[in-house]
């Protein structure tokens, strides 16, 4: 059977209050891994955190985004992952070391992983905090969901050069019965069995029946997902606003007359000249981007 590649499958557990999530990222993980040259431990948990917040973003309704944020003081500084109410992903790592090892105390250290909900239109964002725990970026985000005010979540997380894949078993409002929290356990012991490459090259279907053959499951249509990046010309240049004009001067002065800015993200680059930079100071300042890193 066919991967539902670059898809997001929900799927119900008929008769109780427990659902799950299932993503497959293929040509998105790719666009992302064209863009970036990560040693291979890195891409590999750049590529679970992608399909992390894919299995997050599909459990809320929103039309902002949520961002995953995993700070420490290990090699990596800095890893970001984002997903949006429209289906679309995108993520980034920021090194300062050697890369030597593949579990995630090694490679972040001593850290904490902050999700956060932005619903977009101007309205509060909400965010949650923990330290990092375990080997296994999954173990700190089950440990967010156990140690906050939020639903039963478990997730099993997997990436390689190819792929990107998870699942996520949910209990929904409700599901305080006997009966689920029962199930809750049975389903978790079953999911525990699943292997990185059945979440790598299986198609929904044939995982779920893998995993859950003699469960009543429900599985919906799948949702597509792409790779796209908020960043642009304009965006940029309201970054750019936030920062002194005669800092921006001397920036592009020492760099030959012209100021490049790349995206963190996308790895798009925009460059400014001293017009340009004078150009910008000239109109109404914008709302400040995301992550760039100027040059």
């Amino acid at each position: 059977m066919e991967i539902d590649s670059d898809g997001m499958r929900r799927f119900m557990f008929e008769g109780s209050r427990l659902r799950g999530v299932r993503v497959h990222l293929s040509q998105a993980w790719q666009t992302l891994r064209q863009r970036h040259s990560y040693p291979e431990p890195v891409e590999s948990l750049l590529g679970q955190s992608l399909a992390a917040v894919a299995l997050l973003g599909a459990t809320i309704k929103f039309d902002g985004s949520l961002i995953m944020q995993v700070r420490g003081d290990g090699p990596i500084s800095l890893l970001v992952a984002q997903a949006t109410g429209e289906r679309t992903v995108r993520g980034m790592a920021s090194l300062r070391g050697a890369i030597d090892e593949s579990d995630l105390g090694s490679l972040i250290g001593s850290g904490h992983l902050a999700l956060t909900i932005d619903p977009g239109h101007g309205n509060q964002r909400y965010q949650g905090i923990v330290e990092l725990t375990g080997t296994q970026l999954s173990a700190t985000i089950d440990h967010y969901f156990a140690t906050s005010d939020q639903l039963p979540t478990r997730l099993w997380l997997a990436a390689d050069g190819e792929h990107a894949a998870g699942l996520l078993l949910q209990a929904l409002p409700g599901a305080d019965s006997d009966t689920d929290a029962q199930s809750w356990q049975h389903l978790i012991a079953l999911a525990e069995t699943v292997k990185s490459d059945e979440l790598l090259s299986l198609s929904s279907e044939a995982l779920l029946r893998r995993l859950f053959h003699a469960e009543p499951v429900r599985v919906f249509e799948s949702e597509a997902i792409r790779f796209a990046c908020g960043c642009s010309r304009e965006r940029v240049g309201g970054m750019l606003r936030a920062m002194p004009l005669a800092e921006l001067r001397e920036t592009a002065h020492d760099e030959g007359g012209l100021l490049a800015v790349n995206c963190d993200f996308c790895n798009a680059k925009y460059d400014f000249d001293i017009v340009d930079l004078e150009a910008l100071f000239a109109i109404a300042p914008e709302q400040p981007p995301g992550s760039v890193s100027t040059h």
